[in-house]
């Protein structure tokens, strides 16, 4: 590694979290056709933006930008309400940098690698010495400063964060293959084959789209991947692959910097990138001991938090009881006479009387009308529910009315209820 800078104190101190937020996460569906994949709301509170960030502001990491493109709006406005405390005069930036020309008028942002090398002068006047370049589009907890301090113990050119996951459901992911040393001696890009870790033949280590780099030798390779001639001008695709043939590159294993709670004994990542996923990990939540602990006090997952009520749940009669078993309620919401079960209800949501909910996500400001039923549904912000709407129980009427995935979950969005009355 070149002339690596020398630091006191933790590294976090010395690190710029550079997060890519640009993408659209079409897998998403309709949930992301007005907000990119990062702005998409998870857990009842946030966004899936806000783990990344929260991990890094918990590392102690004071230096953030995060790169923006496709149908920023939401997640722009989220970020300047929620992450506008960090203050210059504490040496502590955070910038929000979209798509803006800056190299050409004609480019915007070709890849991951081209959204850092269009902000080099932005990046520069904040000095860091190392930056870790994150993606915003997944949820899980992570200390950074045990990576950072591998990379400089080890002399890396880049050190690449990875998961251990078993070997044939790998395939998916771009695939390190490492040494005994954990250096990166090949990168596959889902390969049938994986190949296995060295101490466990039987797992592979996938990358996590996290690197660490000095600042100065990123902007030199950023440079010199910009003067070549058909680079995608990405790190998955181009950077990293040079630096594994050319420099040195190692694997950081998520196992040793992710954070666990007291209750939780697996290390926690999900890419929510499918409306299964998204579904699952929600509903994951309203487990009794659920795999996310999002009530950890010590690693708490900030976000912009409306000022809202509390949850209110009333009446009490027969058949007409307010109330929600194995669920999440957020603030803001009424259950009025209805009863939700193995549900995750985000802010502002106005379930009526007679509705009966199962296994539902339902985002902000959602509005449930009376004798309702649905089951296995994901239910976009702002939407009305229309009176004795049945969902969950005729799976080829579902599939003809609204987006219903292979396993059954059923996207609700107002376009889809709009057509239902027309």
């Amino acid at each position: 590694m070149p002339n690596a800078p020398t630091a006191s104190g933790p590294l976090a101190r010395h690190t710029m979290a550079y997060i890519l937020a640009g993408g659209r996460g079409s897998r998403l569906m309709e949930l992301t056709d007005v907000r990119a994949k990062p702005a998409v709301y998870f857990g009842g509170n946030t966004r899936i933006i806000d783990f990344a960030l929260s991990n890094a502001l918990n590392s102690g990491i004071r230096r953030i930008s995060v790169a923006t493109q496709y149908k920023a709006h939401s997640l722009i406005r989220h970020l300047q309400r929620g992450w506008n405390f960090l203050r210059p005069e504490r040496n502590e930036t955070f910038d929000i940098l979209p798509a803006s020309q800056r190299v050409s008028e004609h480019m915007w942002y070709e890849g991951t690698a081209d959204a850092v090398y269009q902000n080099i002068d932005i990046i520069r006047s904040a000095d860091p010495d190392y930056i870790i370049v994150l993606a915003g589009d997944h949820v899980y907890k992570m200390d950074y400063e045990p990576m950072l301090q591998q990379h400089v113990d080890s002399g890396a050119d880049v050190t690449v964060g990875c998961l251990e996951v078993p070997r044939m459901e790998a395939t998916g992911f771009g695939v390190m293959a490492v040494d005994e040393t954990d250096r990166i001696v090949s990168f596959l890009e889902k390969p049938a084959d994986p190949p296995g870790m060295p101490d466990n033949p039987e797992m592979a280590l996938a990358s996590m789209g996290i690197y660490v780099f000095s600042t100065a030798f990123l902007f030199d390779q950023l440079r010199r991947d910009a003067a070549e001639p058909g680079s995608s001008r990405d790190f998955g695709k181009d950077i990293i692959p040079y630096l594994v043939t050319h420099g040195k590159a190692v694997a950081h294993r998520f196992t040793r910097s992710c954070v666990r709670s007291g209750n939780q004994s697996q290390a926690y990542w999900r890419d929510v990138g499918t409306v299964d996923a998204y579904w699952e990990a929600n509903i994951d939540l309203t487990e009794t001991v659920p795999a996310l602990d999002l009530y950890d006090r010590d690693w708490p997952i900030w976000s912009y938090s409306e000022m809202l009520p509390p949850a209110k749940f009333v009446h009490n009669d027969h058949g007409r009881r307010g109330q929600a078993i194995n669920s999440l309620v957020s603030s803001g919401s009424i259950v009025s006479g209805a009863c939700l079960r193995r549900s995750l209800v985000f802010t502002g949501v106005h379930v009526h009387s007679y509705a009966d909910v199962e296994g539902a996500v339902v985002l902000p400001y959602v509005d449930i009308a009376r004798s309702a039923r649905l089951r296995n549904v994901v239910i976009d912000r702002g939407v009305r529910i229309p009176e004795g709407l049945v969902v969950g129980e005729e799976p080829e009427r579902d599939a003809q009315r609204f987006r219903r995935t292979d396993k059954g979950i059923c996207l609700i969005t107002q376009p889809m209820i709009d057509r239902l009355a027309g």
